[in-house]
């Protein structure tokens, strides 16, 4: 059942309240934070009320899935006459290559590359649209067999060749937490990202562009943007 319009605002003035509240501990701009909502639980009608109330950035963890959704909200907005309100789509979930052609036709970013044939997809894809996709490249910080993501020691040789690629552009590194629920113990995985981010940073990886961390989700988000987290994910806390 989709929640109500008015719970839904007051959940997500409550994730930017904790947000925040992490910014000040940590004497950030929250301004540096984004947030965007994952969908994959939430009703049709909750994802229309989200965009009504502002927010625009939404994502999806299977292609199925966004392309569905997209449909609906481009369907939803055409018959409002909502040119406005353009819905920037990201792709959020494990993507296979051979999805790739369907994920380029709605995600506007994709967070979750990570491998080098899977780049070279996206991007070959991309130049023959004519177009240039941004995206960052995920990392399995946490060193679970169950996670996607490149393995830690290789981030910095496989960004390096991302970056070479001229389909796409890289802004950013990703990674999922362990879930626990001490989220204190999840911090050791945002904090490798950002030395890995840092580190690329300092040898000019990506250049100027490079500049998100994709990290922290409805469990984690407080201790992701204490970590220097600039993009979270975040669904249940909004949706439930």
């Amino acid at each position: 059942m989709a929640i109500s319009k008015s719970k839904l605002s007051d959940n997500l003035d409550r994730v930017r309240e904790r947000i925040a509240a992490a910014c000040d501990r940590t004497r950030r701009d929250s301004r540096e934070v984004s947030l965007v909502a994952v969908t994959k639980a939430a009703e049709s009608a909750s994802i229309r009320d989200l965009i009504s109330l502002g927010h625009v950035d939404v994502a999806e963890n299977r292609i199925q899935q966004l392309t569905q959704r997209a449909a609906e909200i481009d369907a939803w907005l055409a018959r409002r006459k909502a040119d406005d309100r353009q819905v920037r789509w990201h792709m959020v979930g494990h993507l296979q290559r051979n999805k790739v052609k369907a994920c380029l036709a709605v995600a506007d970013v994709i967070h979750s590359v990570d491998s080098l044939r899977l780049a070279e997809e996206i991007s070959a894809r991309a130049e023959q649209n004519e177009r240039v996709i941004e995206c960052l490249m995920e990392v399995n910080c946490s060193q679970e067999s169950q996670k996607q993501g490149v393995a830690v020691g290789a981030a910095f040789h496989l960004a390096e060749q991302i970056a070479t690629l001229p389909g796409l552009r890289l802004t950013g590194l990703m990674t999922m937490a362990p879930m626990v629920a001490d989220t204190e113990r999840a911090r050791f995985a945002f904090v490798r990202l950002r030395e890995l981010f840092e580190e690329m940073r300092n040898e000019k990886i990506g250049g100027r562009e490079f500049r998100h961390l994709s990290m922290g989700m409805s469990n984690d988000f407080e201790v992701a943007v204490e970590e220097g987290a600039t993009i979270l994910r975040i669904g249940t806390a909004l949706f439930t």
